[in-house]
C-alpha cells in the first residue's frame, strides 16, 4: 500500500498516510480542519547496470562523427 504526504494550507502541518489506490483523497487537518495538499516528492527509481543512456548509449568525447577522412 502506498504512503501519500500531506501537508496543510492552513496550519503546515505534514503527515504520511497509507492509502489504497482506489481510496479518496483526504481533505481535512486532523488538527485545524484546514484544507490539505498532496505533497510530491522525488520517485524513488535508481537506474543500475548496463542497457541505460549514460552507460552505454552516451556519446564519448573521441566519437568519429566530426572526423575529416
Amino acid at each position: 500500500m502506498p504512503t501519500y504526504t500531506y501537508a496543510c494550507k492552513s496550519c503546515s502541518e505534514q503527515f504520511d498516510v497509507q492509502q489504497s489506490f482506489t481510496d479518496e483523497a483526504l481533505t481535512k487537518c486532523p488538527k485545524c480542519e484546514g484544507e490539505l495538499r498532496k505533497v510530491f516528492g522525488q520517485v524513488g527509481v535508481t537506474f543500475k547496470g548496463s542497457g541505460f543512456y549514460k552507460t552505454d548509449s552516451a556519446s564519448s568525447s573521441n566519437s568519429s562523427s566530426g572526423s575529416n577522412s
